[in-house]
């Protein structure tokens, strides 16, 4: 499979973020560049990812939460989502959509030998096309309650198709399911635009915009918000790094997790996260 390195992707853009080495000259330019406009944005990825691994532990230990569909996987790193959930629960099964080809490949790459692990090539937005796959049909069973995750994916689409692709896969989801949502976002209208002008022009518009945190909000709407509630997701961590709202002002990695109201059908191990 042919992947273009000499056009920036978002997945390699936030591999380089948090550390990983399937970026290239491309993708690095950009970071320095982004760099240049919120200083902190190394920190508030490394965040963010802590925030999924923590977020994943939570429901699969706290809740009994034995399927995960991520949308938007991006390049696999260190604890990915079947990893730690499967360290719990053995028979976890975990979902990963992307569309991006090289992150498709390396994913399934590392998964081939976990049948209870999939890697569906689809856009996130095709709610239907994704259910409708057969690793979907196979591992995420719909009488029970799934977790949802959208970790650094809605900033990627339109106002329009955030909404839109959440509504969907809610009328999708078992009474009791979880809706996880992190997204970058900025009290500072100025690093707003800045940022939403530099990555849609590394992306050739394949980006949506920083929004502010109330609009992420908005996405959870209407649910049960468990856990320390919506705000920066470093709050989600057992024990917060020294510093890390050092750069808050600027850049924060703002979401939480919200349960779609309703019983399911299998029982929860704990009515609350430790």
């Amino acid at each position: 499979m042919h992947h273009d390195v000499r056009r920036p992707s978002v997945a390699r853009i936030y591999d380089w973020l948090i550390g990983g080495i399937d970026n290239y000259p491309p993708d690095q330019q950009v970071c320095r560049e982004l760099l240049d406009i919120a200083p902190g944005s190394r920190a508030v990825a490394r965040t963010n990812r802590a925030f999924l691994s923590r977020v994943v532990e939570v429901l699969a230990r706290e809740y009994g939460v034995r399927q995960f569909l991520e949308h938007g996987c991006g390049l696999p790193a260190r604890d990915n989502v079947h990893e730690v959930a499967q360290r719990i629960a053995p028979e976890s099964r975990v979902v990963y959509v992307d569309n991006d080809p090289l992150v498709v490949a390396h994913a399934r790459a590392r998964l081939v030998e976990n049948c209870r692990t999939a890697v569906v090539n689809a856009d996130v937005r095709d709610t239907e096309a994704v259910f409708a796959d057969p690793a979907v049909r196979r591992l995420i069973r719909p009488a029970e309650p799934t977790a949802a995750l959208f970790v650094s994916v809605s900033q990627c689409l339109r106002d329009e198709e955030v909404s839109r692709m959440i509504e969907q896969v809610k009328e999708r989801l078992a009474p009791g399911s979880f809706l996880v949502m992190c997204q970058f976002t900025s009290p500072d209208p100025a690093v707003r635009e800045q940022v939403t002008a530099l990555m849609r022009k590394a992306t050739s518009g394949g980006w949506g915009r920083l929004r502010e945190a109330e609009e992420v909000r908005g996405y959870l709407a209407g649910l049960d918000i468990i856990g320390p509630g919506l705000g920066d997701v470093a709050d989600w961590l057992p024990d917060r790094p020294r510093g890390i709202r050092a750069h808050e002002a600027e850049l924060i990695a703002w979401g939480g997790v919200g349960r779609l109201p309703g019983q399911s059908s299998s029982s929860e191990v704990a009515s609350r996260p430790s």
